[in-house]
């Protein structure tokens, strides 16, 4: 009989790189929310993938960058935490956008970490191959990883070696969370977490960063199969409260119809949502309201 193995694997990368497509694509499920927009993950998220030799929890961090509010300042100090006590660590590169600056300060920081390091070389299918191949060669020599694979998260190239590689570095030992269980997040943070991805891939460029979402009630209809949630939508500006409604509440309701479509998915009932829009000035410096939302900030 081979000996079960587990252990805890950091995905860390700079910001819209695909890590959370990854973790999705590895998981088989849509746990960390999508978007073309960066900075998207604002919390730590584990996510477990069992099988029946083996058990992996992946710790999806946010992006790390350059800060520029406290909110900011508590994405990287996530980042950087979620590395300590780690079996390895999953560093995640767009190699089709090139490998630049912000993944070569990433490399620097990962020399001095113990845990080996996992080269992901992202979206290889839409890359130049042979400029992958110059950049990869010349990043083999400027940083220290122990592996090297090109994958394609969303086509799914090359995931199945990647999880096998990432396995080999796993230590004999226990099953840390049940077959069935696939995240640690409370049901109410990935609902907010829905919405908020509906409303980064909705709105202009420059609202979506000032955005938070609260869930303020989910209840189980008592006369029928229905869960009534209720949420609100955070501005950091007043003047964004009208674009997020939209002309005629539009924009607003084109939100919670995307929303609701996978909510009810991810609960496997039918959904009544009830949206609202709240303005709380600067509250990405605001350490209570971040608490409201979700985020933990031990930090600060």
């Amino acid at each position: 009989m081979p000996k079960f193995r587990s252990g805890f694997v950091a995905i860390v990368g700079r910001p819209n790189v695909g890590k959370s497509t990854l973790m999705n694509t590895l998981i088989r499920e849509k746990i960390a929310i999508i978007s073309s927009k960066p900075q998207t993950t604002r919390n730590r998220i584990q996510c477990v993938l069992t099988r029946e030799d083996y058990q992996i929890v992946f710790v999806d961090t946010p992006g790390i960058h350059k800060p520029k509010n406290k909110l900011g300042e508590y994405m990287v100090k996530a980042a950087q935490n979620s590395i300590s006590d780690m079996e390895a660590v999953l560093f995640v590169v767009d190699i089709a956008d090139g490998i630049g600056p912000g993944d070569r300060m990433i490399a620097e920081w990962l020399k001095q970490i113990t845990p080996p390091v996992v080269l992901a070389a992202n979206k290889i299918d839409a890359a130049d191959k042979e400029k992958a191949r110059l950049q990869l060669s010349e990043f083999k020599e400027a940083g220290r990883f122990d592996d090297i694979i090109e994958i394609s998260a969303l086509a799914g190239t090359n995931i199945k070696a990647l999880e096998e590689k990432l396995v080999s570095y796993l230590p004999e030992g226990p099953k840390y969370y049940p077959d069935d269980m696939i995240t640690d997040q409370p049901e109410r943070v990935i609902l907010a977490e829905i919405i908020r991805e509906k409303a980064l891939n909705l709105l202009k460029e420059e609202v979506p960063h000032g955005i938070g979402v609260e869930i303020e009630k989910i209840q189980d209809r008592e006369d029928k199969e229905l869960v009534d949630v209720m949420a609100s939508i955070i501005c950091e500006k007043s003047s964004h409260k009208g674009i997020v409604i939209g002309k005629g509440g539009r924009m607003l309701k084109s939100i919670g119809s995307q929303a609701r479509v996978d909510m009810e998915r991810f609960l496997g009932t039918r959904v009544y949502l009830e949206l609202f829009v709240k303005v709380k000035d600067d509250w990405r410096n605001d350490i209570n309201t971040m608490r409201n939302l979700g985020y933990d900030i031990k930090e600060f």
